[in-house]
């Protein structure tokens, strides 16, 4: 019983640092768009430099989020094995070899999921609604500032950036934004491997090598 208090504190402290990183990326956004609209003379970059930001954010909530469900995995073994058991002691499904599948991974630690798979996670929960508000707010910057272009030749003329020309500027826009795609969706997964099933906690538990 003290073990699962501690671990499910130990998820419970991981949690919350990653509330931290969303927090630091909604603000940073809010101060990178409220100085980019403030005034028709303020560049664009400012922009596609916080998606830079924005996606280190990312990473690091990934990797907090594997600690996190090191110890969520370890917490759920415990209320699926031991705590369900003394309610239902009945049951056929218990796992003989719970105790140890928690002591090997007590004594040698290893991360339930991958760090690509924390990145599709984490994006799809929160971080695709921020890139998402990013792409639309930099698509309507070059549109309306100085002021709404006459032409599309025009419209390109604001994509530049220093010497670099609007097509590599574009080019690489559409590249980040489709790796987001890709990443969000080869990551996806039935609900029920992320609430952690019995079969799938265990699969985790013996799983990746913490690294």
């Amino acid at each position: 019983v003290h073990l699962y208090r501690g671990e499910v504190g130990r998820a419970n402290t991981w949690r919350m640092r990653l509330d931290g990183t969303t927090n630091w990326a909604v603000l940073t956004t809010g101060a990178t768009l409220s100085f980019a609209f403030s005034s028709d003379k303020n560049t664009h970059v400012m922009i596609l430099i916080n998606s830079l930001l924005i996606f280190y954010f990312l990473y690091i909530e990934a990797r907090r989020y594997q600690f996190y469900d090191l110890w969520r995995t370890r917490v759920r073994l415990m209320e699926t094995e031991f705590f369900a058991e003394m309610l239902t002691p009945e049951r056929e499904e218990e796992l003989e070899n719970w105790r140890q599948i928690l002591a090997g991974d007590l004594l040698h630690p290893r991360f339930s999921i991958t760090l690509w798979q924390a990145l599709g996670r984490r994006l799809r929960r929160n971080y695709i609604w921020i890139f998402a508000v990013l792409v639309i707010s930099w698509c309507v910057k070059i549109i309306i500032h100085p002021q709404t272009p006459g032409s599309a030749a025009e419209l390109l003329a604001r994509v530049p950036i220093g010497s670099i020309p609007a097509w590599v500027v574009l080019l690489v826009g559409v590249a980040f934004n489709a790796f987001l795609v890709v990443l969000a969706l080869s990551t996806r997964e039935r609900a029920s491997d992320e609430t952690a099933s019995r079969q799938e906690t265990r699969r985790r538990m013996t799983g990746h090598r913490l690294g």
